[in-house]
């Protein structure tokens, strides 16, 4: 069953295919049934450079659980970065998030729910 379950985002950064690297532009995000992973429905993930052509392209097929657990870790991953750019390195104040988080991170260590 085809899904429909699509998003587009502008991308920056560079992808490796092969021995090759190159410039991303975009990144697509489905949910759809796997095309090269013995699964069933899977996120898939799309790295590409439209102007490059068919090579320019590196994919990924992850289990919805997979996924989250990437999500999860992405989502960490920044939070630390955001504080590390506004905090340490003086660039801003630091996202609202990451005090929340730091706030909460100290109740549970304190035993407070």
């Amino acid at each position: 069953m085809c899904t429909s379950i699509i998003e587009i985002a502008r991308a920056e950064g560079m992808a490796k295919r092969g021995d090759q690297w190159f410039p991303l532009s975009q990144a697509v995000v489905a949910y759809d049934h796997a095309r090269h992973a013995p699964l069933g429905d899977v996120i898939t993930l799309d790295f590409l450079n439209a102007a490059l052509g068919p090579e320019a392209r590196a994919g990924i097929e992850l289990t919805l659980d997979t996924a989250k657990e990437l999500r999860a870790a992405l989502d960490r991953a920044i939070t630390a970065a955001d504080f590390e750019e506004a905090e340490v390195r003086g660039k801003g104040a630091a996202p609202r998030v990451v005090h929340l988080q730091l706030a909460h991170t100290r109740s549970s260590r304190s035993g407070i729910a």
